[in-house]
C-alpha cells in the first residue's frame, strides 16, 4: 500500500512542476510579447523601435540625415535597427532569466532563437 501512496504522491507533486512550468513558460510568453526595444545613431539623428518579433514599428530621421548619401543613410538605419533588436534580445534573456530561468530548456530555447535571429554586431572590418 505504501508503493501505491508514493507512486500518488510522485504523480501529484510531478503534475505540481508540470503546471508551474506551464504557468511560468506562458508569463513569459506574454511578457516578451509586450516587449519593444528603441536604439539611437550616436548623433540621435536616427532612432529605430522594433517590437516583441524584431519588427521595425516605428523610424524617425531628424533633419540632419538630409545632409547624408542615401548608401550611407541606408547603413546607418540598418545599424540601429540592429542595436535595437539587439536590445531586444537582451530584454527577452531577462525575462526568461525571471520567469523560466536561462538553465531550463525553455530558457536556452527561447534565448537560443533571438540570439540566432539576432546576432551580435561585427566589428567594423569583420564584414564578409
Amino acid at each position: 500500500m505504501r508503493d501505491v501512496d508514493a507512486a500518488e504522491d510522485w504523480l501529484d507533486s510531478w503534475v505540481a512542476g508540470v503546471d508551474a512550468h506551464a504557468s511560468r513558460t506562458a508569463q513569459l510568453a506574454r511578457q516578451v510579447a509586450a516587449l519593444t526595444a528603441r536604439a539611437s545613431s550616436d548623433d540621435g539623428s536616427i532612432t529605430v523601435t522594433v517590437g516583441s518579433s524584431g519588427q521595425v514599428e516605428d523610424l524617425a530621421f531628424d533633419d540632419r540625415v538630409q545632409r547624408l548619401p542615401g548608401p550611407e543613410l541606408a547603413r546607418r538605419t540598418l545599424a540601429v535597427m540592429r542595436a535595437a533588436q539587439q536590445r531586444l534580445s537582451a530584454q527577452v534573456a531577462e525575462q526568461v532569466q525571471q520567469t523560466v530561468g536561462a538553465d531550463t530548456e525553455t530558457g536556452r530555447a527561447v534565448i537560443g532563437s533571438f540570439e540566432q535571429r539576432f546576432p551580435a554586431a561585427q566589428e567594423p572590418g569583420d564584414e564578409r
